[in-house]
């Protein structure tokens, strides 16, 4: 079985992701770290190189997969393919640092890469508001992070919204996050669990009737 976990930067993917894996025992898989050979020439001429960036990002999460349909082990991941190209590719092209022909040539190879794989057996998407987001982004304090504009936020979470309910057509189970604090709340974390639980294995339990989380 495969789970994804979905959601915008400093949604708590990551967080979840383990938390869950550490829960029902499942293997938790992450985004391999390995050298990009365009990054360097990427922040020095963005436009110039964001279709090899983007081209190599793809074929690594690409083969990353087809490791995972090897295994018989339940596989729960942190972000997937899918809004890779829909979320953040998408958002490079919309700011102008991918020409519509290249974007269109990367969109015909993942979508003739993704005609052999089957979609997750569910994808859990984190929905978070951007003042949710940023308050995560300010607590977890990574350098990086903290001058990330809000309008880029903004527009990631605007091409979530339209990667999950117009593009993505496997199973889904939205989750507002705004009002949760799962990491130190156990009871929140529980609501989570048992909507998953609802989902994958049809069980309920004595918290599911008042939960309102989708």
């Amino acid at each position: 079985m495969h789970i994804v976990i979905a959601g915008n930067i400093g949604s708590g993917k990551t967080t979840l992701t383990n938390m869950l894996a550490q829960h029902y025992g499942w293997t938790a898989q992450f985004e391999a770290v390995d050298y990009n050979p365009y990054l360097e020439d990427y922040y020095k001429d963005i436009p110039r190189w964001s279709f090899n960036l983007e081209v190599y990002f793809l074929k690594q999460r690409f083969k990353d997969l087809l490791e995972l349909s090897k295994t018989e082990k339940v596989i729960i991941q942190d972000r997937s393919i899918y809004e890779g190209v829909y979320v953040f590719t998408t958002n490079n092209h919309e700011m102008g640092n991918l020409s519509d022909r290249d974007f269109e040539t990367y969109m015909e190879l993942f979508e003739q890469m993704t005609d052999i794989l089957r979609y997750p057996d569910l994808m859990i998407y984190l929905r978070a508001s951007v003042p949710h987001l940023v308050g995560n982004i300010q607590k977890r304090g990574r350098d990086y992070e903290q001058s990330m504009p809000i309008d880029y936020l903004r527009n990631l979470n605007h091409l979530y919204e339209d990667f999950i309910y117009e593009k993505y057509r496997g199973r889904i189970l939205p989750i507002d996050v705004d009002n949760l604090d799962f990491q130190h709340r156990p009871e929140d974390f529980a609501q989570i669990v048992d909507k998953i639980d609802q989902t994958l294995f049809g069980l309920f339990s004595q918290t599911s009737e008042n939960n309102t989380l989708i």
